[in-house]
C-alpha cells in the first residue's frame, strides 16, 4: 500500500543530512506529521587478497565503540557510488583498488531514513602509501576471512554497512 506525502519541509540540515517533517496519508485515510531523515547516499570497497579482507579498527564516538569496519563514506554531489568507494579506499587506508564491482546495495532504515548504501569489491588493490584521511581509524589490516564471523560474534563487527558486505562476501565465495 501506497502512503501519500501531501508536504515537506526541513526542520535542521547541513550538508550531509536533513532532518524534515512531512503531512503524510496513509492508505486507510489518516493523515498526520511523520519525521524522516534525508542522508546522502555511503559508498564502501570491500577489498580481499589471499583469504583476507582489509579492515579498519575504529572508534565511533557516538556509539563509544571500537570496531572493525570496511572503509565507507559519502558520496559527494556528482559522484557516482563506484568513483565514491575507490576515493574512501584510498583516503582512509593508502589502497588503490585494481577494479570494483558492485557487492550488494541496502536501504538500512528505510522507514525514517532514505539513504542508500553502495557496497563494491575489489579483488586486489595496490598500496600507494598513507592514509590522507587521518582522522579514521587506529590501524589497518588484513584480517583473515576466516575470523570473520568469529569477529562479529565477538562484537568486534558491529556496523551495518559493514555486516551486509562481509557477509554478501561470504555467500559470494
Amino acid at each position: 500500500m501506497r502512503w501519500t506525502v501531501h508536504g515537506e519541509g526541513e526542520v535542521w540540515g547541513n550538508r550531509w543530512m536533513s532532518v524534515r517533517r512531512l503531512d503524510v496519508e496513509q492508505p486507510d485515510g489518516e493523515r498526520y506529521d511523520y519525521h524522516a531523515v534525508r542522508l546522502k547516499d555511503i559508498a564502501a570497497a570491500v577489498v580481499t587478497r589471499d583469504e583476507q579482507v582489509l579492515l579498519m579498527w575504529r572508534h565511533r564516538f557516538l556509539t563509544d565503540t571500537w570496531a572493525w569496519e570496511i572503509p565507507m563514506g559519502i558520496i559527494e554531489d556528482g559522484e557516482d557510488p563506484e568513483t565514491a568507494a575507490g576515493r574512501e579506499l584510498l583516503e582512509e587506508t593508502g589502497w588503490r583498488a585494481d577494479g570494483l564491482t558492485e557487492l550488494i546495495r541496502s536501504e538500512p532504515a528505510a522507514g525514517i531514513m532514505d539513504s542508500r548504501h553502495f557496497v563494491f569489491r575489489a579483488t586486489s588493490a595496490t598500496y600507494v602509501g598513507e592514509p590522507t584521511e587521518r582522522n579514521e581509524s587506529d590501524r589497518i589490516e588484513w584480517v583473515p576471512i576466516a575470523d570473520v564471523q568469529r569477529l562479529i560474534a565477538r562484537h568486534e563487527i558491529v556496523s551495518g554497512i559493514t555486516l551486509i558486505g562481509l557477509l554478501q562476501l561470504q555467500v559470494h565465495s
